[in-house]
């Protein structure tokens, strides 16, 4: 994609230094800027960092619409990046299965989705990066994922346990459990065998995790824990340095973390539908008690800036502080000090949306255009004509 030439954004309400400030944004080379520069009028719009999502894992019904009709994961992984940077997303971490849950949740799976994404590295609109769901009694592939992590860069794992849902599905749910093992391309025989022989590795367990961890430190890869239960299950993750507690589905877990000095994340569509569809801890309850540091997709993009306006329609937060938990700290919590926020001299990652209607009108991520739409389209492309007749 080609950067943006230079410009200056004007009259728009910009977030900038942690408050809402009628002014002016530069961005030049991919980066934003000061000086003088052509302008585009943007009165009427709001301009913010670009958004960052830690975890999503949309982009598998973008590679596979139905269970049973999948398309090439080229074409699936650029669709989904065009997904996201209609709804304001620059840089993305696509949540992708590394389990004996088998189907696109496989490490087979996992090496071709890594080697899918740099193939179409190239032509992305975002900054789309592969987040590692680990799950923890998959004991024999720890070598593997540590070859994948090195051979592609992956910088984030989050370590989770579907073991006990998948043996209360089988008990409770016998037609859920046979549904779940066609869409994994297994018999309901060989996904129980798989289960139980997953099972059958828990004493195995805590040292696979420490090597992996040990692993983990040595590559400066971030990692956490994904729907921790309860605060004995934070602190065992905390010990090994899992320090990120992803999805803590009881509030007595994310305050046992908040109380250890772990970032906990929480999904935003949560907080756009008013409750878990798990039936777990509401979102909008932590944020209030300030258990909550940052939001992510998980399943849905557009529920990310959806869920910031919920936070201010509802008296929580106000937008400046709302908008942060989907950009300035997730940066900070993935050591990304080059983003996150509108501050001179980093990535031109920001979003344009109208003050009256909400809706993302413009995406830019790098300085480079991601997604334009509307009014904000033809301010644009004016100046982009005026630019063209001065050039003449």
């Amino acid at each position: 994609m080609t950067l943006l030439p230079p410009l200056r954004l004007t009259g728009a309400t910009i977030l900038r230094d942690g408050q809402m400030q009628r002014r002016s944004i530069a961005l030049a080379e991919g980066r934003l800027a000061t000086g003088p520069l052509p302008e585009v009028d943007l009165t009427g719009y709001l301009v913010l960092p670009g958004i960052i999502d830690l975890h999503g894992d949309s982009f598998e019904r973008h590679i596979a619409p139905r269970p049973t009709a999948p398309f090439p994961l080229t074409t699936g992984l650029l669709s989904a990046d065009r997904d996201a940077a209609a709804n304001g997303i620059t840089t993305a971490f696509f949540a992708q299965g590394w389990s004996w849950e088998g189907g696109h949740r496989a490490p087979a799976h996992a090496r071709a989705v890594a080697e899918a994404l740099e193939a179409v590295r190239g032509r992305l609109t975002t900054d789309v990066r592969l987040q590692i769901r680990c799950e923890t009694h998959l004991v024999d592939s720890g070598a593997e994922l540590i070859a994948l992590i090195e051979r592609h860069g992956l910088g984030y794992v989050v370590f989770n346990n579907h073991l006990e849902e998948a043996l209360e599905m089988r008990r409770a749910d016998p037609g859920g459990f046979a549904s779940w093992a066609r869409r994994v391309g297994r018999t309901p025989e060989a996904h129980l065998t798989a289960v139980e022989q997953a099972a059958a590795r828990t004493r195995e367990v805590p040292r696979h995790l420490c090597r992996l961890a040990e692993a983990f430190d040595r590559l400066g890869v971030i990692y956490g824990s994904h729907d921790d239960p309860d605060g004995e299950t934070r602190e065992r993750f905390s010990m090994i340095g899992a320090r990120i507690a992803e999805f803590p589905t009881t509030r007595k877990a994310a305050a046992a973390a908040k109380a250890m000095m772990a970032p906990v994340i929480l999904g935003a569509p949560n907080v756009v539908r008013g409750g878990s569809q798990a039936g777990n801890v509401s979102a909008l309850d932590l944020i209030a008690e300030g258990l909550c540091d940052a939001l992510v997709s998980d399943y849905h993009f557009p529920a990310l800036a959806e869920a910031a306006w919920a936070i201010v329609d509802k008296g929580v937060l106000p937008l400046e502080k709302a908008w942060a938990m989907i950009s300035a700290h997730p940066a900070e919590l993935l050591r990304m000090p080059d983003r996150g926020t509108l501050t001179p001299g980093k990535r031109a990652d920001l979003v344009v949306v109208n003050a009256e209607t909400r809706a993302i009108e413009a995406t830019i991520s790098g300085g480079r255009l991601a997604y334009l739409t509307g009014e904000a389209a033809r301010r644009f492309l004016h100046l982009h004509r005026a630019m063209d007749i001065a050039a003449e």
